[in-house]
């Protein structure tokens, strides 16, 4: 069963902006109620993507540089990148069929 593995601004850089294939990157904290609601559900894609996407999770409180860096003000933000640049963005929670489709456009070859 694949995680999504925990991300720091230490090593931000290796694990997503140099990372081989897309990654999707999970903006929480863990007081953040619609956060808990949407774990489970990148938990699942966590799955039917693996191997083709990767998943990780980075906490906005132990992690400042990396959120600010990306602007991000909401929490959850669930962050899409492809070759080192940001290409999706979903802030809230939102439903799984909603996730599915930026990761599936996410997969397409670059135009």
């Amino acid at each position: 069963m694949a995680k999504p593995t925990e991300v720091t601004d230490a090593n931000f850089d290796t694990e997503v902006l140099q990372s081989d294939k897309p990654v999707l990157v999970d903006f929480w904290a863990p007081w953040c109620g619609p956060c808990r609601m949407v774990a489970p559900i990148v938990d699942e894609l966590s799955d039917e993507y693996d191997g083709r996407i990767k998943f990780v999770k980075l906490n906005t409180d132990d992690n400042i540089k990396v959120a600010s860096q990306f602007q991000i003000r909401s929490i959850p933000t669930l962050l899409v990148f492809k070759g080192g640049e940001p290409v999706g963005q979903i802030i809230g929670f939102r439903p799984k069929s909603d996730l599915k489709k930026r990761l599936d456009d996410a997969l397409l070859p670059a135009k």
